[in-house]
């Protein structure tokens, strides 16, 4: 095993339009870099990982003796021939070239393109593009074969010896290692890309990955003469639930656990319990106010978990029409929501049939 793993970590990112360069921003709770650094670790294929950064002190955390640190030049293509130079010295067979901006690739994209390495000098992992693709030339348009239309990704493959052959004499900047051998006319192996290895260009592409968990709880005392409302429908039963609305402790539950999600309050700042206006007021409009939160800040529901904590009603007998309430007023599928039946073991003012109690917990993204 004589491979080597060389991450380009250095760019200016200017695209991304962020004060912090692009690979030191936070992607899935950890910088973006440490994504594709902690999968060659992991995957053992490598003797020595190569991290090309702008700024060595901007690393804080100690490395393993298998990954070295070095600093990168002012074009990508400045920062891998400093990385090719400095693994020189090492004798590597084989390298792998990646761009930190994709952090979604696979292990099993790693093997692929060793294994390919044993009968080729250069293996690229390529998918067609999903787009129709126009190419312009001078002021008259074409329009390209997308069979025929490749999208390159990284991590690439090479023999080392003849990458540093091309990449010592090249003068042009360049984009990928592959153009070095399609510009020299050197045969390369394209295999299957993956679809998830995007690259992340724009400060949204992170941004949509936002994800937000919520907590929501509530508890009524139940009370003889009052309607039963649960999850915005009414349920035949014996007693309904004391409180200033309809004292729907599903509804109260799934708003506390949207306006926490929202990192905004809860569901007394809107509804005061001390307001005439609010008296009796139905569940499904004390929601919609949230609903039109989340519109606004571009936000959507992931998914609804739901204990409903009560010794009777028995939750499976209207579990379904529950469901179907809470996907009709939330506007999200019915899938996306889930309920659970909980009894106290006749503890409390629950066990003997006094209360009734519910928590969610949701999940957004923006």
């Amino acid at each position: 095993m004589n491979n080597y793993f060389i991450i380009l970590a250095s760019g200016q990112s200017k695209r991304f339009n962020s004060k912090k360069p692009k690979q030191f921003n936070i992607y899935k709770n950890k910088a973006l870099f440490k994504h594709s650094l902690e999968k060659a670790i992991e995957s053992k294929l490598f003797k020595k990982i190569i991290l090309v950064i702008n700024n060595k002190k901007s690393i804080k955390e100690k490395s393993p003796k298998n990954v070295l640190v070095i600093k990168g030049g002012k074009e990508r293509s400045d920062s891998s021939l400093i990385a090719l130079k400095y693994i020189k010295k090492f004798k590597p067979t084989n390298v792998l070239i990646h761009d930190a901006a994709r952090p979604n690739f696979t292990i099993r994209l790693l093997n692929n393109l060793i294994k390919s390495l044993k009968n080729n000098k250069a293996v690229i992992p390529a998918i067609n593009s999903r787009d129709s693709i126009k190419y312009k030339i001078k002021n008259q348009l074409f329009n390209l074969n997308r069979n025929n239309s490749f999208l390159t990704q990284t991590p690439q493959a090479f023999k080392f010896k003849d990458l540093y052959k091309l990449s010592i004499k090249q003068k042009n900047k360049i984009t990928d290692e592959a153009t070095l051998f399609i510009e020299n006319n050197q045969k390369i192996k394209f295999i299957k890309g993956e679809n998830l290895n995007n690259k992340i260009t724009y400060k949204e592409d992170v941004e949509n990955n936002k994800t937000y968990v919520g907590i929501g709880f509530d508890i009524h005392r139940l009370i003889k003469g009052k309607r039963l409302f649960l999850g915005g429908i009414k349920i035949p039963f014996h007693s309904g639930l004391k409180g200033h609305s309809d004292g729907d402790v599903i509804m109260h539950s799934v708003i506390d656990s949207l306006l926490g999600a929202m990192r905004n309050k809860d569901i007394g700042t809107f509804f005061p319990d001390n307001q005439k206006k609010f008296k009796n007021i139905r569940s499904p409009k004390m929601l919609k106010p949230v609903i039109e939160m989340l519109d606004k800040n571009n936000l959507c529901i992931n998914n609804l978990d739901i204990n409903l904590i009560c010794e009777q009603p028995k939750v499976s007998k209207y579990r379904y029409k529950i469901i179907k309430s809470l996907s009709n007023l939330l506007g999200i599928d019915k899938e996306l929501i889930n309920l659970k039946g909980k009894t106290v073991e006749k503890l409390g003012l629950i066990g003997k049939e006094k209360a009734i109690a519910c928590e969610v917990i949701c999940s957004i993204t923006q």
